[in-house]
């Protein structure tokens, strides 16, 4: 066990912490993007990486729409089962393990697509191939909703060391890019697109209590100053505080034409 916690991907850590909204822009900036749908019963979605469930347990609780989750790791997939369990979904969600360059779905088969803190952790090249999927799978006039890390770096070389800092500190190789890089991936996969970009809120205390209360956020605290998890918990806070200037999520909502 103790191995294995050595060798935890950030969000891993972070779950394990009991941080349940793991995202760079936190809460406001995946309400921001649920906010340029207009969900329904009828409303089709996909969410890609869908972890624990959070954000198909609240869509499907305030719209009751029918939602596929989709996740390569097992273990995410058994916490997004038992959540959607608790909270008596399983007749409107279902989850499915599977890769996201090639989703095992039919064309235009979806109405919205969410994607969010998962394509920072792919290859470049991988990037497009995913984003051509989402496109695929979505109907004319279909949504991806997409959120991920965004560099503000001053030059490729300061990128390069922005983005070997930040996969030190969550223990995984990810490759954020600039905004106008973002910004190229959706338009070049045949997207008409909407931004916006803020500050990082992922390990931010002003963030943590408005992502997850004030009594959740004193929880992790708690649990990232117990003795296994300290170094690590140092680590990645240091990481984000010392660049905090450096790094901002980007939110893109994304149409296929119709």
């Amino acid at each position: 066990m103790a191995e294995e916690k050595k060798h935890e991907m950030g969000h891993e850590f972070l779950a394990r912490l009991g941080k349940t909204r793991l995202r760079p822009g936190g809460r406001e900036a995946t309400e921001w993007l649920l906010g340029n749908v207009d969900f329904s019963a009828d409303t089709r979605v996909l969410e890609v990486a869908c972890n624990m469930g959070t954000t198909m347990v609240a869509l499907a609780e305030a719209h009751g729409c029918r939602i596929t989750g989709l996740d390569m790791n097992p273990k995410a997939l058994e916490k997004a089962r038992e959540n959607i369990k608790k909270h008596d979904l399983g007749d409107v969600i279902d989850v499915v393990e599977g890769n996201a360059l090639a989703l095992p779905f039919a064309d235009a088969s979806f109405d919205v697509v969410i994607n969010e803190a998962m394509l920072t952790m792919l290859p470049r090249e991988n990037k497009a191939k995913a984003v051509a999927e989402y496109f695929r799978v979505l109907r004319p006039g279909g949504i991806l909703l997409t959120h991920d890390v965004c560099l503000r770096a001053r030059d490729e070389e300061h990128a390069a060391e922005l983005r070997a800092g930040i996969s030190r500190a969550i223990n995984v190789n990810v490759d954020p890019l600039s905004e106008e890089m973002w910004r190229g991936i959706f338009t070049g996969a045949g997207f008409d697109i909407e931004v916006q970009t803020g500050d990082m809120t992922l390990l931010d205390p002003v963030g943590l209590v408005r992502d997850e209360g004030f009594d959740g956020a004193m929880n992790i605290i708690r649990n990232g100053l117990r003795t296994e998890n300290i170094e690590r918990f140092r680590k990645m806070f240091n990481f984000f505080y010392d660049h905090n200037k450096e790094f901002s999520f980007i939110a893109v909502v994304s149409q296929k034409p119709v």
